[in-house]
């Protein structure tokens, strides 16, 4: 069963901003098309991994706890910019979709998942007072469990592994940096600048200012091989919590490194200021966090005195407009291909392997929507 959104169609103004307006009929789109029950049980809602979808898929059969994450961090994005009382039903109904989807427990064995979904719950919880204790215990025990010194310090990215990288201990460190703020340990903050100075010390490329993605680890201790692969979202979360980091610091050294890895991401990762996308699948999902830390460091480096802000701003309304200028047209509204500087196809079948189905493609354009929504509403506030 769908549900159709439409509180997306309820704007508060007549005339919505523009990016408003589109992020909020991106935003109808995805979930007329893709939100759907859990096992047909009322007040559950996940986001189907496909579009049009296969019959295990209408049955969440496959259904990628950390997009769901982001479902949920869109969500929230969205009633910041236009609440209503049928969105807030819905964030309440893809939480409990969470949980129950997996199987009454918050948590899994890959610490980058566990945290995304840490970060949106807390979000969710500002927003709508959404109850998060008991899955934000849970989630952060795990991850202050993960911590080891093995080659120098870091979380695995997955329990029992020997693989540590940027995707795990990114959104790790913003979830312990806002936690810390939120009610959580008083040594959290600490912990996110622990993970954060150890991206800075063994992942950034030297030439570019970029982040690598991880590094194998011996079990003595010793790194085996670094994985020197440069992944945008990788950018984004280090970026995010340089941001986080920067609150209440003096030094100055964490809007440094703020700067420096906007000025390398438009650099090296964007064509006339529009960011690459890398695929389906996960992939999908990269570039729409990256602009999604993007315009956080927008909205927040004037604080400290930064001028990098305006880059960053400029990145995320160039991939939004592209992305709204190359979008195709399918039953519901538009649909998001997964290089925003190219035109999308529009899926007519479940039979077709186009990555335009995929919930992440999709999932990442709504967010860099949502993105250049929130610096409209800065502009226009200053």
């Amino acid at each position: 069963m769908s549900q159709k959104a439409d509180y997306a169609d309820s704007a508060a103004e007549e005339t919505p901003p523009l990016w408003a307006a589109r992020a909020a009929v991106t935003e109808r789109a995805i979930l007329n098309r893709h939100l759907r029950r859990v096992w047909a049980l009322p007040g559950t809602r996940l986001g189907v991994a496909a579009w049009p979808p296969i019959f295990r898929q209408r049955l969440h059969w496959n259904w990628n706890y950390w997009w769901q994450a982001h479902l949920l961090d869109c969500l929230v994005d969205a009633q910041h910019r236009q609440p209503h009382p049928g969105r807030a039903s819905t964030i309440n109904n893809v939480v409990r979709g969470v949980r129950l989807r997996n199987f009454g427990i918050w948590t899994n064995d890959l610490n980058d998942d566990i945290a995304w979904l840490g970060l949106a719950l807390l979000r969710a919880h500002e927003c709508e007072d959404v109850p998060v204790h008991k899955p934000l215990t849970r989630i952060t025990d795990q991850l202050r469990g993960e911590w080891t010194d093995h080659a120098g310090g870091g979380i695995w990215w997955q329990r029992g592994g020997d693989f540590k990288n940027v995707p795990a201990n990114g959104p790790a460190a913003i979830l312990f940096a806002r936690w810390a703020a939120a009610g959580g340990e008083r040594t959290d903050r600490q912990r996110a600048r622990s993970m954060t100075e150890w991206m800075e010390q063994v992942l950034v490329d030297p030439a570019t200012g970029l982040l690598w993605d991880g590094l194998y680890v011996e079990p003595d201790g010793a790194i085996r091989d670094t994985v020197k692969t440069v992944y945008t979202y990788c950018q984004g979360v280090f970026l995010g919590a340089c941001v986080e980091l920067a609150e209440g610091d003096p030094s100055g050294v964490w809007v440094t490194r703020a700067e420096r890895t906007i000025k390398a991401v438009a650099t090296h990762l964007a064509d006339q200021d529009v960011l690459r996308g890398k695929g389906g699948g996960d992939g999908g999902l990269f570039a729409g966090i990256l602009a999604r830390y993007l315009a956080r460091a927008a909205a927040r480096l004037p604080e400290f005195g930064s001028t990098a802000g305006d880059t960053a701003s400029r990145l995320v309304l160039a991939s939004a407009e592209a992305a709204w200028r190359n979008r195709s047209l399918a039953r519901g509204g538009p649909v998001y291909g997964p290089e925003w500087s190219r035109p999308a196809q529009e899926p007519r079948s479940s039979r077709q392997r186009l990555v335009e189905r995929d919930l992440s493609v999709q999932l990442s354009a709504w967010m860099t929507m949502e993105a250049a929504a929130l610096l409209e509403r800065l502009d226009s506030a200053r």
